[in-house]
């Protein structure tokens, strides 16, 4: 039955909150760049505020609310238009109403109906007792995600709105949403670049995980922000003359690391507060008009700091030239300051700043048709694809080689032609031949690293020039799948390795994904 004509509009005490929420909703679309569909956007809103004309949230207000919060991150933190902003009204439709996907695939035609299915079927928590569960809600996610990267970038909006509002719920809850957010959604939002969003959702898990610890950090770093604003602008008043002589615009700002980084380095050096010395970063943003002298102009302002103080040479970081992995770009360099303490400087564009903040979300916005050439992102999406084409039987196995793929930090290693290739931090031999062609890392038996040879196994260092050495007649064997620490190397392994095992004559079939680009539609 279809439920979707003539939803009506309901009038009651409710809507007043509802309909000031929706006003705010609007005003931050027409405020966007996108182009304006508003029709489209006031159906989705009606048609999910009759859905959920009788439901309360647990903290007692009416749940409209939510689907409303979620379609606003979509605009305002992630700079999604018009089909994004529908799916996140309409997203818990299915799962709280009477409503089918096939009433709003008639109200609003199937790309919408699609997303909001692919929303709907990773609905409820990843996390659980049963590995063979949490594999297959993981598989879920994925597969949402490959087939159009707005299931996930409108779930991942969700899920902040849940931890932002997560004082409703009771302890015990509390606690396995904050682990869940850690586990799965705080790594996926760093994959996709959704750097500033990764951060909040880290320090919301924190403040129910390790509750008095969240605080003592908090309470410490509002004690020492007036000293820390003293140290800034001392910093930055001789280099501003500079920035005017050159004439950029531009602002400069200081970026207080987040509670659970500052947590997280506490526990990992084994140190107190106090003596973690990069509590802060300076961020510069300047305007670009020519994305040919973006590079440039980046090194331009790096010689500006440099007239004035010392740089640490040993932490340099060229994201300009080589991107990490989920995109970002800038130029970082780390300087001696007033009081003798290293201070880091983030230099970005607008553009790149957008892109840091706000990931693969943003990318479409740049995108101009020419580009041929596969992007990070597209080949980690296509190592995903690979994977849930052929997923291993193990569910344990299947769960470590995706959590591979998320916590992956980058290194850059250089083939003996010059080609610049990203692998996860810690990565060997074995992983960047697979990373060439999987033909090559099935018949890799060493490598050679500036004329020395090496096992498959040794770990390589960003700056490594390497030379694969593969024969023929060499077949993999389980031993090497101890060598793999990235998650395609690993995979493909394991493929050979069953198929082999139980049947020496089957053929591998032809990936159906191939040539996968995570490209997001025109909204």
């Amino acid at each position: 039955m279809n439920h979707a004509a003539n939803i009506p509009f309901y009038e009651s005490s409710e809507s007043l909150p509802a309909d000031r929420a929706f006003r705010r909703l609007m005003d931050a679309y027409l405020r966007s760049n996108h182009r304006r569909k508003v029709e489209i956007i006031e159906k989705a809103y009606r048609f999910a505020r009759n859905a959920h004309s009788d439901m309360r949230r647990l903290n007692g207000e009416p749940y409209i609310l939510h689907p409303l919060e979620v379609a606003r991150i979509a605009i305002e933190e992630l700079g999604l238009g018009s089909t994004s902003i529908c799916c996140a009204l309409l997203h818990d439709v299915v799962e709280n109403s009477d409503y089918t996907t096939d009433d709003i695939r008639s109200a609003f035609g199937d790309r919408i109906g699609d997303i909001v299915e692919g929303i709907s079927r990773i609905s409820g928590g990843i996390l659980g007792h049963n590995a063979e569960v949490q594999a297959e809600k993981f598989r879920k996610l994925l597969l949402s995600m490959s087939t159009d990267v707005r299931v996930v970038l409108v779930k991942m909006a969700d899920r902040l709105h849940n931890m932002r509002t997560l004082d409703a719920l009771p302890p015990a809850k509390q606690k396995r949403v904050a682990d869940e957010t850690l586990y799965v959604y705080a790594p996926l939002a760093h994959r996709l670049g959704l750097s500033k969003m990764k951060y909040e959702l880290e320090d919301l898990a924190m403040r129910y995980k390790h509750p008095d610890v969240y605080a003592m950090i908090r309470s410490k770093v509002t004690e020492s922000e007036a000293e820390r604003r003293r140290i800034v602008e001392e910093f930055v008043a001789p280099v501003r003359g500079k920035f005017d002589e050159a004439g950029f615009r531009y602002e400069i700002k200081a970026r207080v690391k987040s509670a659970y980084s500052i947590y997280n380095k506490m526990q990992k050096k084994n140190v107190p507060f106090e003596e973690v010395y990069d509590i802060y970063a300076l961020r510069v943003i300047f305007d670009n008009d020519d994305d040919a002298l973006e590079k440039l102009r980046c090194w331009q302002i790096y010689t500006f700091f440099t007239d004035f103080y010392q740089v640490h040479p040993g932490r340099l970081r060229d994201w300009t030239s080589t991107p990490k992995a989920n995109g970002y770009r800038a130029l970082h360099l780390t300087a001696m300051g007033p009081d003798g303490k290293w201070i880091e400087v983030q230099i970005r564009s607008r553009k790149m700043d957008e892109i840091a903040e706000l990931g693969f979300a943003a990318h479409w916005k740049y995108k101009t048709g020419e580009e041929n050439t596969e992007s990070e992102l597209d080949s980690w999406m296509n190592t995903i694809k690979d994977i849930l084409a052929n997923p291993a039987p193990d569910a344990i196995d299947f769960l470590d080689t995706i959590k591979l793929s998320l916590y992956s930090r980058e290194i850059y290693v250089f083939t003996p032609d010059g080609d610049l290739i990203s692998l996860p931090s810690g990565s060997t031999v074995l992983d960047m031949a697979f990373a060439i062609h999987t033909h090559l890392g099935l018949h890799c038996v060493a490598g050679k690293i500036n004329r020395r040879l090496v096992e498959p196994g040794h770990e390589l260092q960003s700056g490594d020039q390497v030379e694969i050495i593969s024969a023929e007649k060499s077949c993999p064997t389980p031993a090497l799948l101890g060598m793999c620490r990235t998650a395609k190397a690993l995979h493909k392994l394991r493929v050979y390795l069953r198929r082999h095992s139980v049947d020496s004559h089957s053929s591998s079939p032809a990936n159906p994904h191939a040539g996968f680009r995570m490209d997001i539609p025109q909204e």
